[in-house]
């Protein structure tokens, strides 16, 4: 027998936003793997749900790997969970998939769909988003350069997740190399209290983060349309 993996989506910051199959699917869950005990804790206390947690996340290595197929080899219902939003997206829960899909075949792999910040950021962006690129969080340092040029040719849209460390650097990047009919759109803490969003050119949407440097928190979707 083996057991069954169900990969859930969870808010992004408004704790609302959990969907009922998610609840559901929580509440039957034998054990919650997460990237943060603490983060995952809040929103199961909120919701009244009491299971055992495991963690997972980058830095985790092959042992927390192991222990997850261990359990669903043995049929336990496994939940995987990130602090925010959909397990898979710029996170390493695609590769604990890949290795439960590799070793464990006869386990059932559920999606539970929900929120995630790259759909949310398009949804209110008002941009052509029938086709685009997606490029997760960009490198630190190594091809960064490389990846805004690639971004100013590009002829569809091109959305990225940026933090608040680099997101200024990110902007004047832009500016400098963005053609001038290119509109830069920038969502920050979607869901949140203090959600916002600024669109414009790529120099007008730089120049005002140096302007607000209090808006310079959270986390960032920024999305380059022609």
């Amino acid at each position: 027998m083996a057991g069954t993996f169900s990969i859930i989506a969870t808010p992004i910051g408004n704790l609302g936003d959990i969907t009922l199959r998610a609840l559901e699917t929580l509440k039957q869950a034998d054990v919650i793997a997460c990237e943060d005990t603490r983060v995952t804790a809040k929103l199961l206390a909120k919701y009244e749900i009491k299971k055992p947690l495991v963690i997972f996340h980058a830095q985790s290595g092959k042992l927390a790997t192991e222990r997850i197929v261990e359990l669903l080899a043995g049929n336990k219902r496994v939940a995987l969970v990130t602090d925010a939003g959909t397990p898979g997206i710029s996170d390493p829960g695609n590769e604990l998939v890949a290795q439960v899909r590799i070793r464990l075949p006869d386990v059932r792999i559920e999606a539970i769909p929900g929120v995630s910040a790259l759909t949310a950021a398009l949804s209110i962006a008002g941009a052509p988003t029938h086709e685009f690129l997606f490029l997760g969080f960009l490198p630190h340092k190594k091809g960064r350069m490389t990846l805004f040029k690639k971004i100013a040719d590009s002829e569809t849209a091109v959305v990225f997740y940026e933090s608040p460390h680099r997101i200024q650097k990110a902007l004047t990047s832009l500016a400098e190399v963005l053609p001038e009919k290119c509109t830069v759109t920038v969502a920050r803490e979607l869901t949140k209290i203090h959600e916002s969003l600024v669109q414009g050119g790529a120099r007008e949407v730089s120049q005002h983060y140096l302007e607000h440097p209090d808006q310079v928190r959270g986390e960032f979707v920024v999305m380059v349309t022609r």
